[in-house]
């Protein structure tokens, strides 16, 4: 049986000047811009059809401060599909308040790479279905990591940063995506930070390096700017799901628009 491709709208939350969550968007993982409130966005994308939503806390890792659960509850509320939240989720204690506060998931990126264990302790006391791992990806060229792949006549490597794309961490990103689902990780969320935001499709040649590594499922995301964009990393890179924010958020192609031109194009996904 073929497995249905999964289309996922994601909110990049963050504290406004008021000290209210709202949802951001930007370019690079910088530039951000106020998009809108993230509990009405929760209900929108609920109602439009979408298989999975992620809320992202954004600079919870990077402040060191915890998630905003009360935020997270008041999405939980809204949403009747699995909801995957992330950001500043750092400890066994973390996991279990922010799957209590209606979470079926947690991505975690920052504090699983600074503490491995991580990864082992969260999927045998809640399930590797509950545990993602994020994967904040830049490409290097140069002599420093352990896996190349060549884009555009160039060979680079893929790189792990933390703290929202702030810092390099040296790690190789296949080498990780291999501990990782070693660990016990039920999913792997491939973000690149040279794509984010530009719309000029997924990063392909980092999404099919991890697919290649791993058996564990992918979630594509970063760089969609349209339909063909997912088509394409569903069908070059192996992708079992298409993150996007900008296209959805702005109304520039719906859910369901986009399931219909996949399916159209032979790619199973749930109408």
């Amino acid at each position: 049986m073929t497995l249905t491709k999964r289309i996922i709208p994601c909110i990049d939350v963050d504290i406004d000047e008021d000290g209210d969550a709202a949802v951001f968007t930007g370019v690079n993982f910088e530039d951000l811009e106020y998009t809108g409130d993230p509990v009405e966005m929760a209900r929108k994308y609920n109602e439009a059809g979408a298989d999975e939503f992620v809320f992202l806390d954004i600079t919870a890792s990077a402040e060191g401060r915890e998630t905003m659960l009360d935020t997270v509850r008041s999405v939980a509320d809204e949403v009747f599909i699995p909801l995957t939240v992330g950001g500043g989720i750092r400890t066994r204690d973390d996991i279990k308040e922010t799957l209590r506060a209606g979470a079926d998931k947690v991505s975690i990126n920052s504090g699983a790479i600074a503490n491995p264990e991580l990864v082992n302790e969260g999927a045998r006391a809640f399930g590797s279905q509950c545990i993602v791992i994020s994967v904040d990806a830049r490409r290097r060229y140069d002599e420093q990591g352990e896996h190349y792949v060549e884009v555009d006549g160039e060979s680079c490597w893929f790189e792990c940063t933390i703290k929202g794309g702030r810092e390099g961490t040296g790690l190789d990103v296949i080498e990780w995506a291999h501990e990782a689902e070693e660990r016990g990780a039920g999913e792997l969320f491939v973000n690149s930070i040279d794509a984010d935001g530009t719309k000029d499709g997924y990063d392909v040649p980092l999404t099919s390096a991890v697919c290649e590594s791993v058996s564990t499922p992918v979630i594509a995301s970063s760089g969609c700017g349209g339909p063909e964009d997912m088509y394409e990393v569903f069908t070059e890179a192996g992708a079992d799901a298409g993150l996007a924010a900008s296209i959805f958020h702005f109304d520039e192609f719906g859910i369901d628009e986009t399931k219909r031109y996949l399916d159209e194009r032979g790619v199973p996904v749930r109408l």
